[in-house]
């Protein structure tokens, strides 16, 4: 005889909805002749060259950075020019039943972009243009192939500054900054993608191109249809142009605060006071041991090799009240058990440190596959989260490298997998999902910059409830009732 538990039960519940969440909704399988005209009909609308059909290019389309989430081959890849050429993808999509995937530049960490049955997928990449610049309003009009680090160096040769920027921005594009609502480094105090952007220009699912937005300064006419595409993971209409809100440039007397912590707990305790004390650094970012010697055995930064881990704080208030806010940053580093605190002024040693923080990710993928979280906790749950991290670390056995952006509260827990290790892969699984389950324990949220995309979607049920979802599902339905837009994502 067979005993269900009540403990058995929700397991299965839990496993149903995950696998239900993560398996788009497919309609009947596509007829080889209705591919092939449809391709036809693709090649006819766009130059033929721009329509991959090659296995090597269906299988390099097939996933962004998240291979751990399901994805398979698509009926092609389309790399369109111009918002025109997206409308015609897009309508045809729409009458051959065909679903469609938005992509950048596949740098995505949580499965936004993986291909899904019969589906196309549509690279942005080659629309890559800064169309304008407006000096005087304080705007620039982009296309979304722009990579991030482009627009932010473009913008600075007329004295603006562009501050949303991921750790990956020299090669993540702003249309993916905009499907995910990327974050980054400096987003602690000066905020996300969200925050800057003004307009677009959106393609929905029936092939219709529309603008919303403005570009004034303030705006509150209608709903906010702006606020609502970005986050929404090409779930909701396709972005072919991006109008973002700029800053001057100057202003800003950069210094830099490094304290090392016996452990992450100490680092977190840190982390927890300067929120307490109200400071908002320009920047707060932490590494752990793990990530210090990964990076440093690659590219060889001269970073310690026997400390526990880093924080990084960043203030750049000018003149007297940016000394001081230095100094009470390292107060508060000492006061946390933090050792050899120190400041530092020469913009050659902060770029130098700040570059650690942006190369641990890939440095990391060099030890085997990595498993990306991206949870965000309250700041005073900082320390009990990265508690409950090691814990896991240890119950799973599994290897947990830890960056983040602290200062927000926004973690990175990466658990790395030995290639070709089914077991420790199948371990890593279940300490990805006692990680989001703490999180979420905590009164956090299961992602603060990459998206959900397919990994995220059970925790994202479990954080939102079927009311919320159901909601979701009314604007999904309501701009995109064919589910032709990258379907079984986000939510």
């Amino acid at each position: 005889m067979t005993v269900t538990t009540e403990a058995d039960a929700r397991a299965a519940s839990s496993a149903a909805a995950a696998a239900s969440a993560q398996a788009p909704a497919s309609a009947r399988p596509l007829a080889a002749e209705a591919v092939a005209a449809f391709v036809d009909d693709l090649a006819s609308a766009l130059d033929a060259d721009r329509v991959l059909r090659d296995p090597e290019s269906l299988a390099r389309y097939s996933h962004d950075d998240a291979e751990w989430a399901p994805f398979e081959a698509p009926l092609a890849v389309v790399l369109a020019r111009s918002t025109d050429e997206v409308s015609a993808v897009l309508r045809l999509a729409a009458a051959s039943g065909v679903r469609v995937v938005p992509r950048g530049a596949g740098t995505g960490l949580s499965g936004g972009a993986n291909a899904v049955a019969d589906c196309v997928v549509l690279s942005l990449e080659l629309m890559d243009a800064v169309t304008e610049i407006d000096v005087d309003e304080r705007y620039a009009v982009v296309q979304p192939g722009v990579i991030n680090d482009a627009l932010r160096a473009a913008v600075a040769e007329h004295g603006l500054w562009y501050p949303p920027d991921p750790a990956s921005s020299a090669i993540s594009t702003i249309g993916g900054n905009v499907a995910t609502n990327a974050g980054g480094i400096c987003c602690v105090k000066y905020g996300v993608t969200r925050d800057y952007v003004l307009g677009l220009t959106v393609v929905l699912a029936d092939g219709s191109i529309v603008e919303l937005g403005r570009r004034t300064a303030k705006g509150v006419a209608g709903y906010d249809l702006v606020g609502l595409m970005v986050g929404s993971e090409g779930t909701l209409g396709v972005v072919t142009s991006v109008t973002v809100r700029l800053l001057p440039l100057a202003g800003r007397d950069e210094r830099a605060v490094i304290g090392y912590f016996p452990s992450l707990v100490a680092a977190g305790d840190a982390v927890a006071a300067i929120s307490k004390a109200g400071i908002i650094p320009a920047a707060l970012e932490m590494l752990d041991r793990t990530c210090l010697r990964a990076v440093d055995d690659w590219v060889h930064l001269g970073l310690p090799s026997d400390v526990d881990t880093l924080l990084l704080a960043r203030v750049d208030e000018r003149g007297a009240a940016g000394d001081e806010l230095a100094d009470q940053v390292a107060r508060v580093f000492a006061e946390a058990g933090g050792t050899d605190v120190e400041l530092a002024t020469d913009p050659a040693d902060i770029d130098r440190l700040f570059q650690a923080r942006r190369l641990a990710y890939p440095a990391l993928e060099r030890l085997g596959p990595v498993l990306t979280e991206d949870i965000c906790v309250p700041r005073s749950a900082v320390p009990e989260m990265l508690r409950r991290i090691q814990a896991t670390a240890a119950g799973a056995e599994v290897v947990i490298a830890n960056i983040a952006h602290a200062g927000d509260g926004n973690l990175h827990p990466l658990i790395i997998a030995p290639e070709g290790d089914e077991a420790a892969k199948a371990r890593a699984k279940v300490a990805f999902d006692a990680i989001v389950a703490d999180c979420l324990d905590l009164g956090g949220t299961v992602t603060g910059e990459h998206g959900v995309g397919l990994l995220k979607l059970p925790g994202l049920r479990e954080e939102l409830g079927e009311r919320v979802l159901a909601m979701h599902r009314s604007v999904k339905d309501a701009l995109d009732p064919a589910g032709t837009l990258n379907p079984g994502k986000a939510f």
